[in-house]
């Protein structure tokens, strides 16, 4: 993703999106609960959305953490040492 500005916004039909501050093309992310679930939440919706989102942002940063730590070690197997 390019570097940007983002925010959490609930929309009118308490639908929760990540989107550009810009609100240039669609939002990133989107999440919304089910009536039951609102009712469940009441005003803590917001919050359990915007935890969720940092909880992807986070699991995306070590997913990728992971991946560089798995090229550097085929690296090291591809090298032979004579």
């Amino acid at each position: 993703m390019t570097s940007s500005i983002y925010e959490i916004v609930m929309l009118p039909d308490g639908e929760v999106v990540l989107q550009r501050a810009s609100g240039d093309g669609e939002p990133l992310v989107k999440i919304s609960f089910s009536e039951e679930v609102q009712h469940y939440l009441g005003a803590s919706g917001m919050e359990v959305a915007r935890a969720m989102i940092d909880a992807g942002i986070e699991a995306v940063e070590e997913l990728a953490t992971e991946e560089q730590v798995f090229e550097s070690e085929e690296d090291l197997e591809e090298r032979v040492l004579h």
